[in-house]
């Protein structure tokens, strides 16, 4: 998630101080991202050092008043013509990480870990589920109401994905264990690994 093009495009709207600009980002995103005012400061320094935007006089209650550069509007239009890029590495995700070293450690039930995480998606995912079918989320008519509708469509389809792919890994290691316990002599230098057996609890 950029922030400093989200931000560029909403001072593209009219100039903005530090604390109207995180009150919109996060009305347009439902609160999904809170940001910290002080990313919101931090970012507004690089991009006035970048010459993006620019320090306006300020305002009757002293807030110092940002808006947008020509530069800057540039960018912010370049942003939403640009698709995200998706031939980078992409940011860590800490339940891949765990999964992964928890299959190269002795002692570790990955079934419990999986089934933990399954459980924690599902119930996040009946939290959005229901969050779409009240409130904002039900029937946008105002633009605010369709972007935070959007936002809850990625975070429902984030958590469908997560749940697929840990089913997914939980028929790998199944499928690993069985094949281990058919050739008990084969030597392997790796940890064994615990065949999950948290779905037949289920």
């Amino acid at each position: 998630m950029s922030v400093r093009q989200a931000m560029l495009a909403l001072l593209e709207q009219g100039p903005k101080y530090g604390y109207q600009l995180r009150a919109e980002f996060e009305q347009r995103t439902g609160s999904t991202w809170p940001l910290n005012i002080g990313q919101v400061y931090t970012t507004l320094a690089r991009l006035e050092r970048d010459g993006l935007v620019e320090a306006d006089a300020a305002d009757v209650q002293g807030h110092v008043v940002y808006r947008a550069t020509p530069r800057g509007r540039d960018e912010a239009a370049t942003w939403f013509t640009t698709p995200v890029p998706r031939d980078q590495p992409p940011p860590r995700d800490e339940l891949a990480i765990k999964l992964a070293i928890a299959v190269t450690l002795p002692g570790v039930d990955v079934g419990q870990v999986i089934q933990q995480q399954r459980t924690a998606t599902m119930t996040a995912l009946q939290d959005y589920t229901r969050l779409k079918r009240s409130g904002r989320g039900a029937r946008p008519t105002e633009p605010e109401d369709l972007a935070w509708s959007l936002v809850l469509d990625s975070l429902v389809f984030t958590c469908e994905a997560e749940l697929r792919w840990l089913d997914h890994c939980e028929a790998r290691l199944r499928r690993v264990a069985a094949e281990r316990a058919a050739a008990p002599d084969q030597t392997t230098s790796a940890p064994t690994t615990q065949a999950p057996t948290s779905r037949e609890n289920r």
